[in-house]
């Protein structure tokens, strides 16, 4: 009984954070501009940091550099800055990062080039770029519903696969990565994806295939991108990436499947359909 009830007040925790965080982002999404921009960089900014402090328990990495440059590729996606600004950002970055890891050698006699030009570079293209994808996104001349799509068929593919997943669940999907999914769960999810995406079609008026995209994209990249956190804190041996969401953990807990569907509708809808 006392296991029951705590179980409750976990859920009810989680699902009150999930509904404040659900509303400031579409929130952000409607008014758009600088508005989207800040909350965007906010959420970005604090999963790297989250990322840097998973990669921290194996080996050194500058998380300050790395802060800097992710904000600066924040800041020139928001001015819609030629890729070639982006490209400088992470080449000067990693000279950088050699650079320090040259003086530390000079004056300790140990260096950690690999991991630290590795590991900071990773969390940028991990987190940082696929934030600025969504930051572009919004300027699509249907942004806002793309936006809105990709973020209701990457909640409700969670809360499905999640659902689905804990009544009927009996055949294990990956589960050296994460032990609790399943191969039921990832169709219900999956299913839930589509679903949303068709409504959305139908409630805007728009054609259909292309939304059905984002579906597809949420229903089945996002829940392979969910694996990709798992494997991270698998390996440095925690739960959570952070603990500053009640009932959901970290930042980068949160918004791990959003990473690979933001690239991918990007792709979709700022590159082949543009």
């Amino acid at each position: 009984m006392v296991a029951f009830k705590a179980k409750s007040r976990e859920l009810a925790l989680r699902a009150f954070s999930g509904f404040i965080i659900g509303a400031l982002i579409l929130s952000a999404i409607y008014y758009g501009g600088r508005t989207w921009f800040l909350l965007a960089s906010i959420i970005s900014l604090i999963s790297l940091w989250e990322y840097y402090q998973l990669l921290s328990k194996k080996f050194r990495v500058s998380k300050g550099i790395g802060f800097l440059a992710g904000i600066l590729v924040l800041l020139a996606s928001a001015e819609y800055l030629r890729p070639a600004s982006i490209l400088i950002i992470f080449t000067l970055t990693s000279f950088v990062l050699f650079m320090i890891e040259i003086l530390r050698r000079q004056f300790s006699q140990v260096s950690y080039a690999i991991w630290n030009v590795g590991g900071t570079l990773s969390g940028l293209i991990y987190i940082i770029l696929p934030w600025s994808y969504m930051v572009l996104l919004r300027a699509h001349p249907i942004g806002r519903t793309l936006l809105f799509s990709l973020f209701l068929c990457t909640w409700s593919c969670d809360i499905a696969a999640y659902l689905v997943g804990t009544r009927w669940g009996r055949n294990k999907f990956c589960e050296a990565v994460s032990p609790k999914k399943t191969w039921e769960g990832f169709a219900g999810g999956a299913g839930a994806s589509i679903l949303i995406s068709a409504a959305v079609a139908y409630h805007c008026s728009l054609p259909p295939i292309p939304l059905l995209g984002i579906g597809a994209i949420c229903g089945i990249a996002g829940q392979l991108g969910d694996l990709v956190e798992s494997l991270i804190k698998r390996e440095v041996e925690v739960k959570d990436s952070g603990h500053l969401i009640p009932g959901h953990g970290g930042f980068l807990d949160r918004f791990d499947s959003i990473l690979i569907n933001g690239t991918l509708t990007f792709f979709l809808f700022g590159v082949i359909l543009s």
